[in-house]
């Protein structure tokens, strides 16, 4: 094969290779936090949830908090949000100030909201995920899973989810799913119907001591 048929085979080769690369191979997490009624008291075991993502989470990757309350699809409900560096050191400095973020939220959540906007929080971190461009998508609920809303709030839409993987993580059980389990069970089908019209995925993870699995693909 003559020179110049070797340069345009291997300059078709690497045209072909550069259509079918994918993008960066970089994570996206958003937790949501859920400071409605009593589930305040449950802010401290989120805690360890963002310790385990700060220490798995690498350069490259992102990460935002925000809770959930009576109008989550507001800018003032989000706690912090990084992309960490390409630089080591760099990186972990914004990790300290991300956890110092968290930490100032968790003193500060001394009684619960009234309400409970669920759909609004996962609407503002879907388009956080997406702007972010990552490969891997995730939105974490540490919630009951019982949206309550204001009068006249209008929440019952489908919200795109393409790409993301939505985790529901410690979902106590409520007084009434006592009395009747059938209503804990069909909230948690219910937010599985909602995820699923949003063409995302969605799964529970109720044992905080399996986080290993948090981001599992």
């Amino acid at each position: 094969m003559r020179p110049a048929h070797v340069l345009l085979v291997s300059l078709a080769i690497a045209l072909a290779s550069g259509c079918g690369a994918s993008g960066p191979q970089t994570r996206a997490v958003f937790l949501l936090l859920d400071t409605s009624g009593t589930y305040a008291q449950e802010i401290g075991k989120a805690v360890s949830i963002v310790n385990y993502l700060l220490g798995t989470l690498q350069s490259g990757d992102s990460l935002g908090l925000a809770r959930i309350d009576s109008e989550s699809f507001s800018e003032k409900d989000i706690v912090a949000r990084v992309t960490f560096d390409d630089r080591p050191s760099y990186s972990n400095q914004q990790k300290r100030a991300f956890r110092e973020q968290l930490d100032q939220f968790v003193t500060g959540v001394d009684r619960g909201s009234a309400y409970t906007d669920i759909t609004g929080g996962m609407l503002q971190a879907a388009e956080w995920l997406n702007e972010t461009r990552a490969r891997d998508r995730y939105i974490l609920v540490f919630s009951d899973l019982e949206e309550e809303l204001r009068d006249g709030y209008v929440r019952d839409f489908t919200v795109d989810l393409s790409g993301i993987r939505v985790v529901a993580l410690n979902v106590t059980k409520l007084r009434s799913d006592q009395v009747d389990p059938r209503d804990y069970l069909q909230r948690l089908d219910q937010w599985e119907a909602r995820v699923a019209a949003g063409d995302g995925a969605f799964r529970v993870i109720n044992d905080l001591e399996r986080l290993d699995s948090l981001l599992a693909q």
